[in-house]
């Protein structure tokens, strides 16, 4: 083998052994925080491309477990509730927890209805504050300005979890809380399971 022979082989192994470092950098995984968040929205475009032929029930049905995987509807309902939740039987909790993740797949259900070239960007730099993670996301449309996206999360059985969205700076479970207000007050546990039932049809038609 010649000199020359020797140094092209040299190249090519030092070629090789960037190209793996780089795929290996480019394969490390980021924050389960943020690659929860990165899952649940692939889930979203793949039901999205599907969207018109699934229907609104077949994207419910789709989202469904999604949804139930990537949020803590639980502690969700119950900060939605608010002080009422104390005084509820267990039996009357879980109707709620059950109506509310209902509600919230629906409304995923309804509003990503169809694929029209829609991407979600998902920051690797994760904030913590205190017992929480917060991930910052946009959701950019084709040719429109971007939908900005942050997702408070919790640890819940050892998994990071939704336990907020804020659209633009406005958070979602706040106005739940204002909009649950109401039929708490005139229905009480059953009232509010009135509400979450018809909100959850209407967005299925």
């Amino acid at each position: 083998m010649t000199p020359k022979d020797d140094e092209m082989k040299f190249c090519l192994v030092a070629a090789i052994a960037v190209g793996l470092v780089s795929s290996a950098a480019g394969a490390a995984p980021s924050d389960p925080a943020a690659a929860r968040i990165e899952a649940f929205d692939a889930a979203l475009v793949a039901t999205m491309k599907q969207g018109p032929a699934l229907g609104a029930k077949g994207r419910f049905h789709r989202l469904e477990s999604v949804v139930e995987d990537a949020f803590d509807l639980p502690l969700m309902t119950r900060f939605a509730v608010g002080a009422p939740w104390a005084g509820m039987s267990e039996a009357e909790r879980q109707a709620l927890v059950h109506g509310f993740s209902r509600l919230t797949a629906a409304n995923y259900a309804h509003n990503f209805d169809r694929f029209d070239g829609e991407r979600f960007e998902v920051s690797p730099q994760v904030q913590t504050r205190g017992l929480d993670k917060i991930v910052q996301s946009r959701l950019i449309p084709a040719g429109r300005a971007p939908v900005n996206l942050t997702y408070r999360m919790r640890l819940a059985d050892g998994q990071w979890k939704i336990v907020d969205v804020y659209y633009d700076a406005i958070s979602q479970l706040t106005t739940r809380h204002s909009d649950f207000a109401g039929p708490l007050a005139k229905g009480g546990e059953k009232g509010l399971l009135t509400h979450l039932d018809e909100a959850s049809a209407k967005l299925l038609q």
